[in-house]
């Protein structure tokens, strides 16, 4: 008689335990992404993980009363020395995946600059769909440029 209620004693417990871990990790979540940027023009760079190709996300971004007021986002080819922009596909002439990848990827290059003026939080946007790779330059080059915005 003794063993059921032992067990629905250790269930409740494992239960407020679950809930009121949760309720700590929310609270911890939100009170770490309120960050408050300092006003002005900064400049971001990087490769993010693709560290053995040649490319290289650049943002400009502005910030008026901790938002974004402008952003720019470019992605520059340092072998080729050109930007990556909707002409790059015809250095990928005869591989239609690599072709339509490129595609993918400057609708990207061109749709998350918009987006993150929209959201006002870079976890807030959402990868265009084929176009992880240019998302994943873009992030990590505006999270280079508001490193010095803290």
């Amino acid at each position: 008689m003794k063993k059921p209620s032992f067990f629905l004693f250790l269930i409740a417990v494992l239960l407020s335990n679950s809930v009121f871990s949760q309720d700590i990790k929310t609270d911890k979540a939100q009170k770490d992404s309120t960050v408050i940027y300092k006003d002005g023009t900064y400049y971001g760079q990087s490769r993010a993980m693709y560290i053995y190709e040649p490319f290289w996300g650049n943002v400009h971004l502005t910030l008026k009363n901790g938002l974004i007021t402008d952003i720019r986002f470019v992605i520059r080819d340092s072998n080729l020395h050109e930007t990556f922009d909707g002409n790059y596909e015809k250095h990928f002439e005869g591989n239609a995946v690599y072709i339509q990848q490129s595609r993918n990827d400057w609708k990207g290059v061109q749709s998350y600059p918009k987006k993150y003026s929209e959201k006002q939080d870079i976890n807030n946007v959402d990868a265009v769909s084929g176009a992880t790779w240019s998302y994943n330059i873009f992030k990590a080059s505006v999270n280079d440029a508001l490193k010095n915005a803290k």
